[in-house]
């Protein structure tokens, strides 16, 4: 009887190696003042996604999170900018599928972590929570690689 598997060696394998934040800065313009403003601001929301190779079979994935609360006259309550990156050990993926698993499935991982964080960030400066709503990765990376001229994979959320 023939065996038909593959060495293990030559098996496709995907792991998380390490899963933390990069960067992570909080800005509040206006200080104590603006606990005291009583006007509902509107949430911006941006993402971007950045992946490239550390060493052979290793990549390094970052997900940033851009949150802007702006006033009605236009001045910014607080913003948020989060770096979540995550070290992905990846082998044996056709290079098709590379670029997949690179913009959709490791962003789709690292999600979680930036969603907490920003929270988190945001109501350790006092302010209310706010919570970022599920994201479809496959749809924004659809997008970027139908407009390559945007550089990167980022499209800002409403």
């Amino acid at each position: 009887m023939a065996d038909n598997t593959q060495p293990a060696e030559n098996q496709p394998a995907f792991s998380i190696e390490k899963i933390y934040i990069k960067d992570l800065s909080l800005e509040v313009p206006n200080g104590s003042k603006s606990f005291l403003i009583r006007e509902a601001p509107q949430v911006n929301v941006k993402l971007n996604t950045e992946a490239g190779p550390i060493e052979q079979d290793i990549f390094e994935v970052k997900l940033t999170v851009t949150v802007e609360t702006v006033l009605p006259d236009k001045r910014t309550l607080f913003l948020v900018e989060l770096t979540q990156a995550g070290i992905f050990r990846i082998r044996n993926i056709p290079e098709s599928d590379l670029e997949q698993v690179l913009g959709i499935g490791c962003p789709n991982i690292l999600f979680p972590y930036a969603r907490e964080a920003v929270s988190e960030a945001i109501v350790r400066a006092g302010f209310q929570p706010v919570l970022l709503a599920p994201v479809n990765f496959e749809v924004l990376f659809k997008q970027s690689r139908q407009q390559p001229q945007a550089g990167g994979q980022g499209a800002p959320l409403q």
